[in-house]
C-alpha cells in the first residue's frame, strides 16, 4: 500500500497537479483580450511591469494593502494559514526523503520543532476561518458547503500528518496513509478548484496591476496598487 500511494499514485498526482496548473495558466493568458489597447501595452510595458510587481507585493505582504488593514485579526491569522499551508510541506524532513527516493534530490528540511508550531499555528487559524464563516451573518451569507469542503482539503493533510508524526489517535499507518492520500487529494484538487488560487491570484492581481500602471502611467501607475 504504502509503494503505491507514495509511487505511481504520487506520479500520477504530481502528473495531473502540474499539467491542470499549465493548462489553467494558458487558458487563462489565451482568454485575456490582448487587443484592447494593443499601442498602450506595446508602448508602456515598463509601467506595467511596475504597476504588476507593486500590486502583487502589496498582497502578499502583511498589512502591505489597505484591504490588509481593516480587519489586523483576520490578516494575521490568513498570512499564518497560508504560510502553514507552502512552507511546511516544502520543508518537512519526512516529506524531503520521499522527494529525494522518487525524484533524487532534494533541499534542506525545517527543524522538527518549527514544522510542528507551523503546523499547529496553521491548524488553530484554519479552525478560526471556519468559526469566523459560521459566526459572521456577512461572510455566512456567502458561504457555501463548497466552501468547508475545501477547507475540509486543505487542512485534512496537516492534521493527518500531525497526527501520525506524534503517534497520536491510535494507528500510525492509518494515519500516515490517510496524510499521504488527503495530500494527494489536496494537490489534484487545486487545478479544478478554487484552490487554482495558488497560481491564479499572481496572474489577476498582477494583470489589475499591469492595467492599471499602463494606463494611468508614471507615478499614477506605481500608486494603483
Amino acid at each position: 500500500m504504502y509503494q503505491i500511494i507514495t509511487g505511481p499514485l504520487l506520479w500520477l498526482t504530481f502528473l495531473v497537479f502540474v499539467g491542470g496548473l499549465a493548462w489553467r495558466v494558458y487558458t487563462y493568458i489565451k482568454g485575456l483580450d490582448w487587443k484592447l489597447d494593443r499601442v498602450a501595452y506595446g508602448t508602456q510595458t515598463a509601467y506595467g511591469v511596475r504597476g504588476a510587481a507593486r500590486s502583487i507585493a502589496a498582497w502578499i505582504v502583511p498589512f502591505g494593502s489597505q484591504g490588509w488593514k481593516v480587519k489586523p485579526i483576520f490578516t494575521i491569522l490568513f498570512f499564518v494559514f497560508h504560510i502553514g499551508i507552502v512552507v511546511t510541506p516544502l520543508f518537512l524532513a519526512g516529506h524531503l526523503v520521499i522527494f529525494k527516493m522518487r525524484f533524487g534530490f532534494a533541499w534542506p528540511a525545517l527543524p522538527m520543532i518549527l514544522a510542528d508550531v507551523l503546523t499547529v499555528a496553521m491548524l488553530c487559524a484554519g479552525a478560526f476561518i471556519i468559526v469566523r464563516r459560521i459566526a459572521l451573518p456577512e461572510v455566512r451569507i456567502i458561504t457555501s458547503l463548497y466552501d468547508y469542503l475545501l477547507l475540509a482539503i486543505t487542512i485534512a493533510p496537516f492534521l493527518t500528518g500531525f497526527m501520525a508524526v506524534h503517534q497520536l489517535g491510535g494507528d500510525y499507518k492509518f494515519w500516515l496513509y490517510a496524510h499521504i492520500l488527503s495530500g494527494e487529494v489536496m494537490l489534484l484538487a487545486v487545478p479544478f478548484t478554487k484552490l487554482f488560487h495558488v497560481v491564479g491570484f499572481f496572474l489577476s492581481r498582477g494583470q489589475l496591476g499591469m492595467d492599471y500602471g499602463i494606463k494611468r502611467g508614471g507615478m499614477k501607475g506605481d500608486m494603483a496598487w
